[in-house]
C-alpha cells in the first residue's frame, strides 16, 4: 500500500517531501516566511504612528503612512500631529484614544522626551548605543536602528521579490517561444538574449539614477529585471527543446491542442522545475546588489530605508560597531536563506537524485 501511495504521487509532491528532508533548506524557507511577515507588519512592530486611532469622531488607520506618505491622512498634517501622535492627539481631542505599535521608534524621526508619556529621548551619536530601549543602538540623528532594519525589510524583498518576477516573466516567456517553434523565431531571441548579456545591470542602474531626476526604488527593480533574464531564458528554452519531443506533448497535438494550450498547460510545468534553481538564487543577487549600491551611497530612492543605507552609516562612522554589524548579519543571512533554499531546490530537482533517500 505505501508502494502504491508513493508511486501515485505527483512529481512536485515528491520534490516537497524530498525538500523536507532538508533541515537546513526549511529552516532558510522559514527564515524567510518570517522575513515576509516582518515586512508586511513592519508599521505594527516599530514606529511612532497609531496602527489605528479615533480621533474627532472617526476612525483613522496613520500607520499606513509608513508603506505610502499620501496614504496617511491629512487631517493629522493640518493638525500638527505627525511627530507627537500620543501628546498632540489627547491635546487636540481628550476623548481620541490610540494602539501604537510594539516599539515606540522611528526610522527618520528622532524620538523627543515625553513623545511618549514618561519616555526618554532617544540618544545620538556614540552615545546611542544598543540598549533596552533602543535594541539595536540608534544613528548620528537618534534615529532608531531596529526601527530601520524592520522597515528596511520591506525595501530588501522587494527588490528580490518584483526584479526577480520580472526576470522570470521574460525570461519564461522568451525562453517558451524559443524552445517550442524554433527556427527564425529562435534565432531571433537567442541573438537578442546575446545583446542583453553584454549590458552590464550596475552601469544601466548608474546611469538612471544620474539622468532620473527623483531615483525611486522601482527603476532599479525594473533594471534588474528587465537585464538579468537571459539566463532564465537560456534554461528554458533547453527544457522546452527537449520536452516537445515527449510522447504526452505529441499525444496533445494529435488530440487537437492549441499550441498555447500545449506551451502553457503541458510543457511549461515540467519545464519550471529547473528553472526556479536560478530564480531563487536572482532573487539573492538581487539583495546584495541593491544593499551594495545603498551602501557605496548611490542612492536609489530619496525616502526609501534598506539595510545598505545603514550599513553605510556605519561606514562613515566606525566608532559606531552597531550600525554595521546589525545589518551586515541581515543582509547575511538573508542572502545565505536564499542561496540554501537554491541548493535544495537543485538537488531535490535533479533526475539524478531522484531515486536516492
Amino acid at each position: 500500500m505505501n508502494e502504491t501511495q508513493e508511486k501515485s504521487r505527483s512529481y512536485w509532491a515528491e520534490t516537497w517531501i524530498r525538500f523536507r528532508r532538508r533541515r537546513l533548506a526549511m529552516a532558510a524557507l522559514g527564515y524567510i516566511l518570517f522575513l515576509s511577515l516582518v515586512a508586511i507588519f513592519s508599521p505594527m512592530i516599530a514606529g511612532t504612528k497609531p496602527i489605528i486611532c479615533k480621533y474627532r469622531g472617526h476612525i483613522y488607520f496613520p500607520c499606513l503612512g509608513y508603506f505610502n506618505p499620501s496614504w496617511e491622512n491629512a487631517v493629522f498634517i493640518e493638525d500638527n500631529i505627525v511627530c507627537a501622535y500620543p501628546r498632540r492627539l489627547k491635546e487636540e481631542d481628550p476623548e481620541s484614544w490610540a494602539i501604537f505599535p510594539l516599539v515606540f521608534n522611528d526610522t527618520t524621526y528622532r524620538v523627543r522626551e515625553n513623545d511618549m508619556p514618561g519616555r526618554p529621548a532617544n540618544p545620538y551619536g556614540t552615545s546611542g548605543h544598543p540598549s533596552l530601549q533602543n535594541p539595536c543602538g540608534t544613528n548620528v540623528y537618534g534615529y532608531d536602528v531596529f526601527a530601520m532594519l524592520i522597515h528596511g525589510t520591506r525595501t530588501a524583498l522587494l527588490v528580490g521579490f518584483v526584479s526577480t518576477g520580472l526576470a522570470a516573466m521574460i525570461g519564461i516567456t522568451m525562453g517558451a517561444l524559443a524552445g517550442y517553434f524554433g527556427g527564425w523565431i529562435d534565432i531571433l531571441i537567442s541573438r537578442f538574449i546575446e545583446v542583453v548579456l553584454c549590458v552590464p545591470t550596475l552601469v544601466m542602474i548608474l546611469a538612471a539614477v544620474a539622468v532620473i531626476e527623483k531615483p525611486n526604488i522601482w527603476y532599479v527593480m525594473a533594471i534588474i529585471g528587465l537585464t538579468s533574464w537571459p539566463g532564465i531564458a537560456r534554461l528554458t528554452r533547453g527544457e522546452f527543446i527537449k520536452l516537445k519531443q515527449s510522447e504526452y506533448v505529441s499525444a496533445a497535438r494529435s488530440l487537437g491542442a492549441s499550441q498555447p494550450r500545449i506551451i502553457f498547460r503541458h510543457i511549461l510545468p515540467n519545464a519550471l522545475a529547473p528553472v526556479l534553481v536560478p530564480i531563487t538564487f536572482s532573487i539573492a543577487a538581487a539583495i546584495l546588489l541593491e544593499s551594495s549600491l545603498s551602501f557605496l551611497g548611490i542612492s536609489t530612492s530619496t525616502s526609501s530605508i534598506s539595510w545598505g543605507t545603514i550599513l553605510n552609516d556605519g561606514h562613515r562612522n566606525l566608532s559606531m560597531w552597531w550600525l554595521t554589524f546589525f545589518p551586515g548579519m541581515l543582509i547575511f543571512m538573508t542572502v545565505l536563506a536564499y542561496n540554501l533554499i537554491g541548493e535544495a531546490l537543485q538537488e531535490v530537482t535533479d533526475p539524478r537524485q531522484r531515486g536516492s533517500r
